[in-house]
């Protein structure tokens, strides 16, 4: 390992140098005077959120390239990992119910204006993912990360990175606007219809149907987070508004049911019928023995 700052000799390493453990370690700031034993607590659980979502964006970019390159089960392989990851910040959100509401107010005030909106990699992880909403820039002064979400909205996402893949193995999947939303009902019918083939022969198309399957997971983690993280904030702040000025869990509650890719969740409602793909089966109860 060459010699230099940050850098230790063969002969230095450790498992301490090599983790950078005591630069880590000094990274929690605690603000409230005189010092609240639950601020640690909040800084550390946010941070390794933080690092977490670094992960995360890694992933998914190494299983873009994977899909360009028409490696679909490396693809596969990092999207099972990303999954994976959000399974554990689900539960990671709970670990913040062990503080009492009283608690929490003990140092809430220190972290004015801060903001969960402010989270750059979070917004990143949306972008990533299709949610390409830049209304969110104006919560955003840094240079630096304002340009991070313009590469992000400028950049293909996810979805495209899948509808690419579909193109690649036969499929006539029409072209998308600069946000990877399909433009047009027929061309939207088309996609439709390429899912219900791929999900009513999975054998046929066990690759991309994988795909989808990882593409659908991720949605669906995202969207238990969303809902565990709203849980806590109401048990811990009741209908407070935000830090950051938000409306506090009245802005979380509207993001749960938010979907990267509707088309996925869509295409299950055509499932096993003689319907055509623009027919939405099930409808008002009819065909569906899950409907009341």
């Amino acid at each position: 390992m060459a010699d230099g700052p940050g850098f230790y000799s063969r002969a230095q390493l450790n498992y301490n140098s090599y983790l950078k453990v005591s630069q880590l370690l000094d990274l929690q700031q605690c603000l409230a005077e005189p010092e609240h034993h639950d601020e640690m607590l909040f800084i550390v659980i946010h941070q390794v959120y933080e690092l977490w979502f670094k992960m995360i964006l890694r992933e998914i970019e190494n299983a873009m390239a994977y899909m360009g390159e028409r490696k679909l089960l490396r693809a596969h392989h990092f999207l099972r990992r990303v999954v994976e990851i959000q399974k554990l910040l689900v539960n990671q959100i709970h670990i913040l119910e062990t503080m009492t509401p009283i608690e929490f107010l003990g140092f809430r005030d220190h972290l004015n204006p801060a903001s969960g909106f402010q989270s750059l990699q979070f917004r990143e992880l949306e972008f990533i993912a299709g949610l390409k909403d830049e209304a969110y820039f104006a919560h955003f002064e840094d240079q630096d990360a304002l340009e991070s979400l313009r590469r992000r909205v400028s950049e293909p996402d996810l979805w495209q990175s899948f509808q690419g893949a579909l193109r690649a193995s036969g499929f006539d999947v029409p072209e998308e606007n600069a946000h990877g939303v399909v433009t047009g009902t027929p061309a939207r019918e088309r996609v439709l219809g390429i899912l219900r083939t791929i999900y009513s022969d999975p054998a046929a198309h066990m690759e991309l149907y994988l795909i989808a399957e990882d593409l659908v997971d991720f949605d669906t983690q995202l969207g238990l987070w969303r809902f565990h993280h709203v849980s806590v904030v109401e048990r811990v702040i009741g209908f407070k508004s935000g830090t950051g000025g938000s409306s506090g869990s009245g802005y979380l509650r509207g993001t749960v049911e938010k979907k990267c890719f509707p088309l996925l969740w869509e295409v299950r409602g055509l499932l096993g019928t003689d319907t055509g793909a623009g027919e939405r089966v099930g409808e008002s109860g009819r065909g569906c023995p899950f409907a009341h």
